[in-house]
């Protein structure tokens, strides 16, 4: 069975057909869904689909493109949200300066915040990290004691920058690029992740996998993913099953 380690299942065009999307997973032998929450609204929606599902679980944050708008008077109800039992993650979370949607100082705030309340109260973070890898790198590291844990999710460096989070105690999450005929050095990277510290997502509804690209994804399509990954190890597809979904009910704490 294959675990998805992050789906936006909130967003319009899968939640409008949640029941199906779920059950597609399933049938394609997608046993575990974590949904991802970006902002106020979304974090409230992931907790619910996560009450409907017992296999689908939450994580709530603060995406840095929603960094400028996140003040204090959210983040009683974030933190509230963030304990709850279906919750298992903060995040996503990070800093993203392809696009700069909101200030970096923001950026920074937000996220440092992120990291601490996860220390606080014991679970992963999901780190969103594009064109940031030194100061998402340094900021972790200012706030490492207590270790903070988590996934740099939808992993897009080489193996060197691969090898600094793993450093740090972080697991290195792949997606739908994986697959993509130009990655060779994310190919090169997924190789050098040991087995017990690798993960895989879809990050739906973006990014799907070279033979759906170019279409809506979703969470039963994380299973071609796992196929290359397998492909990648020289490993048979179930072991490498076995050992994601291994790897992320280990951080999760399912």
């Amino acid at each position: 069975m294959w675990f998805d380690t992050h789906a936006h299942l909130d967003f319009e065009e899968l939640f409008a057909e949640l029941d199906a999307v779920v059950e597609r997973a399933r049938a394609a032998g997608v046993e575990d869904i974590v949904t991802i929450g970006t902002h106020a609204a979304a974090n409230r929606r992931t907790l619910e689909i996560a009450r409907r599902f017992p296999r689908v679980y939450a994580a709530v944050g603060i995406h840095p493109h929603d960094a400028k708008a996140a003040g204090e008077d959210g983040w009683s109800e974030f933190e509230a949200l963030a304990r709850d039992p279906r919750v298992v993650a903060i995040g996503e979370t990070g800093l993203d300066y392809a696009k700069e949607y909101s200030p970096r100082e923001d950026q920074f705030r937000v996220f440092r915040r992120q990291l601490e309340l996860a220390q606080a109260i014991g679970k992963p973070v999901i780190l969103h990290c594009r064109n940031a890898f030194d100061d998402c790198l340094a900021l972790i590291r200012e706030v490492r004691t207590p270790p903070v844990r988590g996934i740099v999710h939808c992993f897009s460096g080489d193996a060197a920058v691969a090898a600094s989070f793993l450093e740090l105690g972080f697991h290195v999450s792949f997606a739908g690029p994986l697959t993509y005929p130009k990655s060779d050095r994310l190919r090169e990277a997924a190789a050098s992740v040991p087995l017990d510290r690798i993960l895989i997502e879809t990050d739906c509804p973006f990014l799907a996998p070279q033979p759906r690209r170019g279409k809506r994804n979703e969470p039963a399509y994380v299973v071609h993913t796992g196929e290359e990954l397998a492909r990648v190890r020289g490993l048979p597809a179930a072991e490498v099953a076995a050992r994601t979904t291994e790897n992320a009910r280990r951080l999760f704490g399912l």
